[in-house]
């Protein structure tokens, strides 16, 4: 996992005081990922500058269940990073005790549209992508909204499924159109979560990375989700060639299987 620590250190001839804020958003994001009996969890988040807008996080439930998020606010800097953090925290206290994946999000919606119509300037910027997931570990059925995230993707033996989008992206409509969707996975599956800097970055002749080529990374690794995080990154580094990515990446990769195993 990509701690604040090394983003600071790709940026030493920043001011002081961003180099700071750096390492106080890497300390919002977990410092590890959750150790469960029903599945491995593995994360990579690579921020383009210091400071930026995607989140992610895997918080407990009091019901035992188990959350799994990524979101992207728009723009990525400084001004996303506040944004971000306004979200993050939000999150946080509206999970505590058993969570509704519906109510959440769009309680959340309402809390960005409250900023967002204090200004018809800034107004965007209070906006994110938002995959929201609540799994079961007994039955290891998840209950999900993707609010305009990428599809999220699971492969199952030599099957890809996509998790679509469920509704639109948070912050731009007081009753956004948003949908509860219903996954049953099976032991062996493999999930990952991404957002749109992973897809969307350019090489230095102007190809897109693109879903394909993740696509077939996903369908031809056999290997754990920490090899996989690996290959899918190396992948990416190479393909920029040596470019600095523009947008913030940050992939979710979540392998299960039978419970107590």
């Amino acid at each position: 996992m990509t701690d604040a620590m090394s983003r600071v250190d790709r940026h030493t001839s920043l001011p002081i005081d961003m180099l700071l804020a750096g390492e106080v958003q890497g300390l919002l994001f977990p410092k590890s990922s959750p150790v469960c009996r029903w599945c491995c969890i593995g994360v990579e988040n690579r921020m383009a500058a210091v400071l930026g807008g995607d989140f992610f996080d895997f918080i407990p439930l009091e019901d035992g269940c188990q959350t799994v998020l990524i979101g992207d606010v728009t723009g990525h800097g400084l001004h996303a990073s506040i944004v971000m953090s306004l979200v993050y925290g939000y999150l946080h206290r509206a999970v505590q005790g058993v969570c509704d994946p519906y109510a959440t999000v769009t309680d959340l919606n309402c809390f960005l549209r409250s900023f967002a119509k204090r200004t018809a300037r800034y107004d965007h910027f209070f906006s994110s992508t938002l995959f929201f997931g609540v799994i079961h570990p007994e039955t290891l059925t998840m209950r999900y909204v993707s609010a305009g995230h990428p599809a999220g993707l699971v492969r199952r033996e030599e099957s890809l499924i996509k998790l679509p989008t469920t509704g639109h992206p948070l912050g731009y409509f007081d009753q956004p159109e948003l949908e509860v969707k219903v996954f049953k996975f099976e032991p062996g599956d493999r999930m990952l979560l991404y957002t749109d800097g992973l897809v969307d970055c350019l090489s230095p002749s102007g190809e897109v990375f693109g879903t394909v080529r993740l696509e077939e990374l996903v369908m031809q690794h056999n290997g754990d989700h920490t090899g996989f995080l690996n290959d899918l990154f190396s992948s990416f580094q190479d393909h920029l060639d040596r470019q600095s990515a523009v947008d913030d990446c940050t992939a979710i990769v979540v392998d299960f299987h039978n419970l107590g195993t």
